[in-house]
C-alpha cells in the first residue's frame, strides 16, 4: 500500500498538471477555461471516492457529500464541510506549472532551473534548513508551484480516499466544496449556493508554514470614486476648467500617510490607494479598505465618506459620485462561544498530533473570510507549503502530510 506522501504526491502532481491560474477583473467567473477543467477532474475522481450529490454549479462551484458511516443510536455529531480554491494566482509568470521532486533534501541551495540558473537560495529562505531530510516539491522557477490550493485539494482528496478505504474510521456527512477565482477576489465562494453546502461549521487549508492557524482575517472593502470635471481650452480655462485628476488627488490628500500598507502591520488597518485612472474630464480613484477590528473597519469607510464630502464642497462644479462595496469580513466576528469548537478542534488536533500552533491574524483573507460572513464559522489551517505567490513557492512533504494527518485527526474530534 502507497504511504500517505507517496499519495499526497501523486494528487499534487495530478493536479497541478491543469493549468487554471485565474485572471483578475473577468466579466465571468470562472475567469479561465481551466478552472472548469479541474472542476470536471475533481468530480470524477470524488465519485471514486464515495462522494455522493456531486453538481458542478453555472460557476464551476463543485459540491458534494461523504455521507456519514455512524452506527444506528450514535450521538449526534456535527456537519462538517471542507473548501478549497481551483485557482491559481496570476504574479505574471507562467500559468502552465512543472513540478519536480528534490527528493530527500540535504541542504544548500535547491536549482530550480539549470537553463535558466534560477535558485531557491538559503541566503533569502533560511526556512528551507528546517526540512533537511524531507522530500521536497518545487516549480522549474517559471511559474508558482500552485501550492496555493492544488496543497489542500490533494490533501483533501487524500483524506476522502482514506475513509473510503477504512470504514472503521467513523465520521457524520461531510461536504467539500472546490470554488474557483479566489484568488481575484474570493469571487467563487461568493457564488456558492449554500443550501448545496449545509454545514455547522467549515474548514479552509489556505495558509502556509506547519502549525499555522487563521481565524482572525481582515475585514475588507472596496471604493470607487469617481470625478467628472469640466473640460476647456486652457486659453479660456480659468474660472471654467475642473480638472478630475487634482479632485481625486484632493480626497488622496484628506488620507493619512501613516496609515496605508506600508506603515502598517499586524492587526493594524489601512487606507490603500490601489489606482487612478484619469483623462481631461473624468478621474476613477479605487481604494482598499482594511481592518480586522469591525468598529475602525466601518469608522474607516465614513472617514473616505465624509473626505467625498468636504472634497465635492471644495470643487463644486465637479460632479462626484462613491461606491463603497464590503467584500468580506474578520472569520472572528463569526465565531462566537456555541460555535467556537471549529476553533477549539484545531488546537486540540495539533496537541495530538505534537505540532506546535502558531497562531495568526492573517494581514488579507481566504474564502473562510466571506463564508463566515453567511454565519459558517470557516478557520483555516496549514498546508504545509512556504513561499504563495512566488516561484520560491516549496512543499517540504512532511509538513504536507502532517496537514492531511490534521484533516483526518479533525473528522476524528468532530466525531467523538
Amino acid at each position: 500500500m502507497k504511504s500517505m506522501q507517496e499519495r499526497l504526491t501523486e494528487r499534487f502532481l495530478r493536479y497541478a498538471a491543469v493549468s487554471s491560474q485565474s485572471v483578475e477583473g473577468s466579466a465571468v467567473v470562472p475567469s479561465t477555461p481551466g478552472q472548469w477543467e479541474l472542476a470536471k477532474l475533481l468530480k470524477e475522481d470524488l465519485a471514486a471516492l464515495g462522494v455522493v450529490d456531486l453538481e458542478i454549479s453555472e460557476y464551476c462551484v463543485l459540491t458534494g457529500r461523504l455521507p456519514g458511516n455512524l452506527p444506528a443510536g450514535y450521538h449526534k455529531v456535527p456537519t462538517v464541510g471542507w473548501v478549497a480554491h481551483l485557482d491559481t494566482v496570476n504574479v505574471n509568470l507562467s500559468p502552465d506549472v512543472h513540478p519536480q521532486i528534490v527528493k530527500n533534501y540535504q541542504g544548500g541551495d535547491v536549482l530550480l532551473n539549470a537553463e535558466k540558473q534560477i535558485y531557491i537560495k538559503v541566503s533569502e529562505h533560511p526556512e528551507l534548513e528546517k526540512y533537511i531530510g524531507s522530500d521536497l516539491i518545487t516549480s522549474d522557477g517559471t511559474s508558482v508551484l500552485g501550492a496555493d490550493n492544488k496543497a489542500a485539494i490533494a490533501n483533501l482528496l487524500v483524506a476522502l480516499e482514506t475513509l473510503h478505504e477504512d470504514a472503521s474510521i467513523l465520521h457524520g456527512d461531510i461536504y467539500v466544496c472546490f470554488v474557483p477565482d479566489e484568488e481575484v477576489g474570493l469571487c467563487g465562494s461568493k457564488k456558492m449556493d449554500f443550501s448545496k453546502f449545509p454545514v455547522d461549521f467549515a474548514y479552509t487549508i489556505d495558509c502556509c508554514e506547519l502549525g499555522e492557524v487563521v481565524y482572525q482575517t481582515f475585514n475588507a472593502g472596496s471604493a470607487t470614486i469617481k470625478v467628472q470635471g469640466v473640460t476647456a481650452h486652457p486659453m479660456s480655462a480659468k474660472n471654467t476648467l475642473v480638472n478630475p485628476t487634482l479632485v481625486a488627488v484632493d480626497v488622496i490628500n484628506c488620507l493619512d500617510r501613516m496609515q496605508t500598507p506600508e506603515h502598517t502591520e499586524g492587526t493594524e488597518g489601512f487606507i490603500w490607494v490601489e489606482s487612478m485612472q484619469t483623462n481631461v474630464s473624468e478621474a476613477t480613484l479605487n481604494l482598499k479598505i482594511r481592518d480586522h477590528s469591525k468598529p475602525m473597519y466601518e469608522a474607516r469607510k465614513k472617514f473616505i465618506a465624509d473626505a467625498v464630502e468636504y472634497v465635492k464642497a471644495k470643487n463644486p462644479k465637479a460632479k462626484v459620485e462613491m461606491q463603497i462595496v464590503d467584500v468580506y469580513g474578520n472569520i472572528a466576528d463569526a465565531i462566537n462561544d456555541e460555535n467556537r469548537v471549529c476553533v477549539d478542534h484545531i488546537f486540540e488536533a495539533m496537541s495530538e498530533l505534537g505540532i506546535t500552533p502558531k497562531d495568526i491574524a492573517m494581514r488579507g483573507g481566504t474564502d473562510g473570510s466571506f463564508i463566515s460572513t453567511k454565519g459558517i464559522p470557516t478557520p483555516n489551517y496549514f498546508t504545509g507549503a512556504h513561499n504563495f505567490h512566488s516561484y520560491c513557492e516549496f512543499m517540504p512533504m512532511d509538513a504536507v502530510e502532517k496537514s492531511c494527518q490534521m484533516t483526518l485527526k479533525l473528522i476524528e474530534l468532530i466525531t467523538k
